[in-house]
């Protein structure tokens, strides 16, 4: 396995009194594409949140880049590198394409070719033709597409993509694979929360399954792909 970038340990996280996550461990190496998988409603999301700070883990150790940031808030977990696509995309709606892109542009890190809103255009084409439309007015797979773009302006270590492609038309999850293979093979680590089985074994490395809030199974993709009767009882297919 890669040189691990992200490294969750063993983390519990609750709302309130309601526990969600029960020792969840996952780990991300440097340029590695990486999925969670489970049915709704196990964690995956939760996970997530406990990854950017946005719903603290209250046992366990999340490291990222060296440092444990299982206390920072979400805003010094972003600024280290980890970009997020959140679930419903969540692109501003009263901004244009253009605006989105630039409004968290960075590029702390230095990377050596930085995004760039031209750089994005050309990742996306159909959004160049959108430049000047309000988010709100854009397809739900230009948002996908917007908010993945979005993320990539912060010139992020690890792209973290929660349901990347829920709700979309199948030529639009055609695209968003593709363009998640081509920033894989650019050396992008990734983080993909999917339902896809046949597409992620294609372009993914390893993989994780939750249930319940556990881990009850990981393993790379031709092992998910022979392991019918574990995608049969975890995740419904």
């Amino acid at each position: 396995m890669a040189e691990s970038l992200l490294s969750v340990d063993r983390i519990e996280t609750a709302y309130g009194l309601s526990k969600v996550l029960f020792g969840i461990s996952i780990s991300v190496g440097q340029g590695e594409m990486v999925t969670l998988m489970g049915r709704n409603g196990m964690g995956k999301t939760t996970t997530v949140r406990s990854i950017m700070g946005l719903t603290r883990a209250s046992a366990g150790k999340i490291r990222f880049g060296g440092n444990d940031i299982q206390n920072f808030e979400s805003y010094r977990i972003a600024k280290l590198g980890i970009g997020l696509v959140p679930e419903g995309r969540q692109v501003f709606p009263n901004l244009t394409v253009h605006e989105n892109l630039v409004a968290t542009a960075a590029n702390r890190l230095a990377a050596r070719n930085p995004w760039t809103v031209e750089r994005v255009y050309k990742f996306f084409p159909s959004l160049e033709k959108r430049t000047g439309s309000m988010g709100n007015l854009l397809s739900g797979g230009e948002q996908q597409m917007l908010a993945i773009g979005r993320a990539l302006m912060t010139n992020p270590r690890l792209l973290i993509l929660d349901e990347a492609t829920e709700g979309l038309a199948p030529l639009v999850r055609a695209e968003i694979w593709r363009c998640l293979s081509q920033l894989k093979q650019d050396g992008q680590a990734i983080l993909v929360i999917d339902k896809n089985v046949d597409a992620l074994t294609r372009i993914a490395d390893r993989h994780y399954i939750i249930e319940r809030g556990r881990v009850v199974w990981e393993g790379d993709s031709r092992k998910l792909s022979a392991a019918t009767d574990i995608q049969h009882r975890y995740l419904g297919i």
